[in-house]
């Protein structure tokens, strides 16, 4: 269908016949008599402020870009992600369809006013069938047959005022009887204001939506405004308190012509918010199948490329045809009536995060304060309780299940939305704020940078990362091109590559590729370039290779790390990590030598390590070694002293060492079945890595999963310090490797 509805066909008449409803024929003139003109006037106020609200902020979502098919649903989906959209759009759905059913009940009881033995369900299939007929011929067709309609609803009122105005009956202030109260009248009242998005529904057959939707919209908005300020004091003119309160009918006693105006009124009202309900419904329903939130064949096209609407409105006239079967449909009302509530809630809230997304393409022809939008979002949730609170209940509750349900799905949408911008202005505030508060030993968390050569071969360096970083730090896994082009097109493929297996790992990591000409330089250049503000990579985690060349570029690499105050892991994992932490209680040994100063960091890494649920029985002994007796006394007090302020169970056991055995033979024999072994590692002069990595891979020999701790933080020493520290263990019992 080609788009070709303009500004008063297709969006003022479906809106104010929507608002210009039942409400304002059967139960306005009871709020007057209940409350009196001093209540209802505040009430139809407030209910408008949040309508016009939802229609500012609409109006600034449609005149910043176009707007889609699907409407309400477009707006969600296109700004709050599909997620979100989907929601929304399925109960938005189900509520347009259910709603036929809503009016055309109620045309065919207000049709027993005068043919009381009418066959009410019968007469409701008649209505709804009608309807259908009229969406089937085309929503042009459907909205041109509103024009008569909003013709006879204009002269009820016409007929309204002159009758009030020339048999006065009551006065014009009427007593309120107190038999309900303020917010009792607001919940009666609210749903004759809530078609301001009826227009909007029909976005994908406007010609321009960006100029049609707030004209019309605000039109309408504005104009029904007026007439329900205007009819309540024509009501207590026309009529006595009395009669208000008792007489559903009471326009056919004030109004000029009676019966004869007001009835015809009524019905066209009625039959037309019915009519922009079917003309809505399948719209929805087709927008849904396009983004495969509903099954493809919904969303069929013609010989002509333009949309075929029928299988959709079948659909439609199906649900609506069922529904007529539960014969009491005040339940189904009201959670319907919720679920419209949310839809106007989620549309305030989406030009709130516009707003407050900050995107330079934000550019709408009409704004308003981020504030007022939000208000006007927190106004319908507030009026969904004051309502039922039970029928909202429900309504929220099914669409939590289906976002929920929906986030379990990977969408691939060729559009972004606000959630990116806001998530930037939020991290940007964050890091504005955190740059101005220093790093301290209290508040050090781990940033780790991984630098892999093959992410699907080394997965374990990844996940050991994210375990000493879970809910805490930020992993970044980097993989290194040495000597490639600058315009490899792999480099993409490969970058998107790396985030699937991420993902598929059930890792949260940043994964980067990077190209360097020298394997040092590209670890360096990238470990300070790493991050921003006061999130920057602190730690650097790479697999001990078995390569002596590459050995060698990893520890010249450390020297110039340290110097930037990046910490160093270098993990040798012989056995997958998560294989042997399947043991009911892993055991992790620490080897503590105090020279280098690595064991704060060292411990605190086994004890973030062990927060995690795979790690979280492990067994942890933190071994030591002392040339005398005296030594071995002292550094186990101390050790556990240490333990014990910094809050981590573990066990201490300090061997006195046999001058006759090398160190690296007992650490081998007494970290054989540990599951991972954790030392401190030394800096080497310039020109013995090669012999300082020799005495590693002695040192490591035989043993399963090895992790060398460089502590190179701004504060070494006093991450966690000693709380007595009158001498240290000396240098021979320190597996760092000084000598």
């Amino acid at each position: 269908m080609a788009r070709k509805l303009g500004t008063f066909t297709g969006v003022f008449t479906p809106t104010i016949l929507t608002i210009l409803g039942v409400i304002m024929y059967l139960r306005f003139g009871w709020l007057v008599g209940q409350l009196g003109l001093s209540r209802v006037i505040p009430i139809v106020l407030l209910a408008n402020a949040i309508t016009l609200i939802t229609s500012l902020s609409f109006s600034a979502v449609a005149t910043n870009k176009p707007i889609g098919g699907g409407g309400a649903y477009f707006i969600i989906s296109r700004s709050l992600g599909m997620e979100a959209g989907g929601a929304i759009g399925v109960p938005l759905f189900l509520s347009q369809a259910l709603s036929v059913t809503l009016y055309a009940y109620g045309l065919a009881e207000s049709l027993r006013f005068v043919l009381p033995d009418l066959p009410l369900a019968q007469t409701t299939y008649g209505v709804i069938l009608a309807v259908g007929l009229l969406a089937y011929f085309g929503a042009e067709k459907a909205l041109r047959a509103q024009m008569p309609l909003l013709v006879l609803v204009a002269a009820s009122l016409v007929a309204l005022a002159v009758g009030a105005v020339m048999r006065p009956v009551g006065s014009s202030l009427q007593t309120p009887v107190g038999e309900i109260g303020f917010w009792d009248g607001f919940a009666v009242f609210f749903p004759a204001v809530t078609g301001v998005m009826a227009g909007l529904g029909l976005s994908g057959d406007l010609s321009n939506p960006m100029r049609s939707l707030p004209r019309g919209t605000f039109a309408a908005v504005l104009t029904g405004l007026g007439v329900y300020l205007l009819v309540p004091f024509l009501l207590a003119r026309g009529a006595s308190p009395d009669a208000l309160r008792t007489d559903p009918l009471v326009w056919s006693r004030v109004a000029a012509g009676g019966a004869y105006l007001v009835l015809p009124g009524l019905w066209a009202a009625i039959f037309s918010s019915a009519v922009g309900s079917i003309l809505g419904a399948p719209r929805t329903l087709q927008a849904l199948a396009r983004d495969g939130l509903m099954p493809h064949f919904l969303d069929r096209h013609n010989r002509d490329g333009e949309p075929d609407l029928l299988p959709a409105l079948l659909i439609s006239l199906i649900l609506a045809l069922g529904a007529v079967s539960l014969g009491d449909l005040n339940t189904v009302a009201e959670v319907v009536s919720m679920f419209f509530l949310t839809v106007y809630g989620a549309v305030n809230v989406v030009a709130a995060f516009e707003a407050l997304s900050g995107d330079p393409s934000w550019r709408p022809s009409i704004r308003t304060p981020w504030l007022v939008n939000l208000g006007g979002g927190v106004a319908c949730l507030a009026v969904m309780v004051l309502i039922n609170p039970l029928a909202g209940l429900i309504a929220l509750l099914a669409e939590l299940v289906l976002f929920l349900g929906l986030a379990r799905r990977e969408f691939s949408t060729g559009w972004g939305d606000a959630r990116r911008g806001l998530y930037e202005n939020l991290i940007r505030w964050a890091l504005v704020h955190l740059d101005r508060h220093p790093m301290t030993a209290r508040s050090w968390r781990p940033h780790i940078l991984v630098f892999v050569s093959d992410l699907g071969q080394e997965m374990d360096l990844v996940r050991l990362a994210d375990w000493f970083c879970r809910h805490r730090g930020v992993v970044t896994v980097c993989r290194l091109l040495v000597n490639e082009v600058v315009d490899n097109p792999e480099l993409i493929a490969g970058h998107e590559s790396m985030r699937n297996e991420l993902l598929e790992a059930g890792l949260a990591a940043f994964p980067e590729i990077d190209l360097t000409d020298d394997l040092v330089d590209g670890i360096v250049d990238v470990a300070q370039a790493n991050g921003m503000g006061g999130i920057t990579s602190n730690t650097v985690l790479l697999g001990w290779p078995s390569e002596p060349s590459l050995q060698v570029e990893f520890l010249q690499a450390l020297r110039r790390l340290e110097l930037l105050n990046k910490s160093i892991i270098l993990a040798q994992v012989q056995n997958s990590l998560t294989a042997r932490a399947a043991f009911s209680e892993p055991r992790i040994m620490v080897w503590w030598g105090g020279l280098q100063r690595n064991g704060d960091l060292m411990l605190l890494l086994t004890y973030l390590m062990t927060g995690n649920p795979t790690w979280r029985n492990a067994h942890i002994r933190i071994m030591s070694l002392a040339s005398t007796e005296l030594m071995r006394q002292q550094t186990e007090r101390n050790l556990n002293s240490l333990l014990g302020a910094i809050r981590i169970r573990a066990e201490v056991e300090v061997l006195l060492r046999d001058p006759r055995v090398k160190v690296a033979d007992v650490i081998r024999e007494r970290s054989r079945q540990a599951e991972l072994v954790v030392m401190g590692l030394a800096t080497p002069e310039p020109g013995q890595e090669a012999e300082y990595a020799a005495r590693m891979e002695a040192l490591t020999e035989g043993l399963p999963n090895v992790l060398f701790v460089k502590n190179a933080t701004c504060f070494v020493g006093e991450l966690v310090s000693m709380p007595d520290e009158e001498s240290e263990p000396e240098e021979e019992s320190s597996p760092d490797h000084s000598k």
